[in-house]
């Protein structure tokens, strides 16, 4: 994530909790006067909680709710108890924070955003704030029920790449896709997800011809 700025801390209402599989869902609060840009990110806990954790937006900026998308971790304080989260509960939430947001000025561009996992987070605040970019996401997942909110894209602007079963739009990795299909040297790229899958893409960019200013990241771990 990128470095945190000057922020104040508020309080949010939970308004629900949404499950997309087993250990992935969206948590909806209460927006009140929270204003961000879509790709950056907040920081959420508990009230009396120590425990804090970085969240990109999930939510659009008009909509009068905030949304993060979650994957509860095994040995995580933080995910563990937001999934056991009842609408009423009271949260704080710090921020916005992050630079991870395209210039106005390129909005008429097109982007090609490539996620892994939740990574795809800050791609579905941006299309879900700008009705008319011009965008393809390419999302890396392990197994077909992850495409989390897959059907929220317009048709054939969303592919998911799925690793370990033949079921998607691509059955491999996004460095597989990628290999498979030549890249737009003139698109701007946006990668957000695990440093091991960013660090492949950005290469593969690079040695399709991509300038190094028009690819932007976000690692996640």
């Amino acid at each position: 994530m990128a470095q945190k700025a000057n922020s104040t801390v508020t309080i949010h209402t939970v308004i629900s909790v949404r499950h997309l599989t087993r250990n992935t869902f969206v948590l909806r609060f209460e927006k009140g006067s929270f204003e961000f840009i879509s790709g950056q990110y907040l920081v959420l806990g508990i009230i009396g909680s120590l425990h804090r954790r970085e969240y990109s937006i999930y939510s659009g900026q008009a909509e009068p709710f905030l949304e993060v998308l979650i994957k509860e971790v095994e040995e995580g304080d933080v995910s563990k108890r937001l999934k056991q989260c009842k609408p009423g509960e009271a949260l704080e939430v710090e921020g916005p924070f992050g630079y991870f947001t395209p210039e106005a000025a390129k909005l008429a561009k097109k982007f090609v955003f490539i996620a892994s996992g939740t990574g795809i987070s800050p791609f579905h605040s941006l299309v879900k704030t700008h009705a008319t970019l011009d965008y393809k996401i390419l999302h890396g997942v392990k197994f077909g029920e992850e495409s989390f909110d897959g059907d929220a894209y317009e048709k054939g602007r969303y592919i998911q790449c799925t690793s370990r079963e033949p079921i998607g739009d691509f059955h491999g990795r996004v460095t597989d896709y990628i290999k498979a299909h030549p890249v737009d040297v003139n698109a701007e790229y946006y990668l957000c997800g695990n440093s091991n899958m960013i660090f492949d893409v950005f290469d593969l960019l690079k040695l399709q011809g991509v300038p190094y200013d028009q690819i932007h990241t976000e690692v996640y771990f």
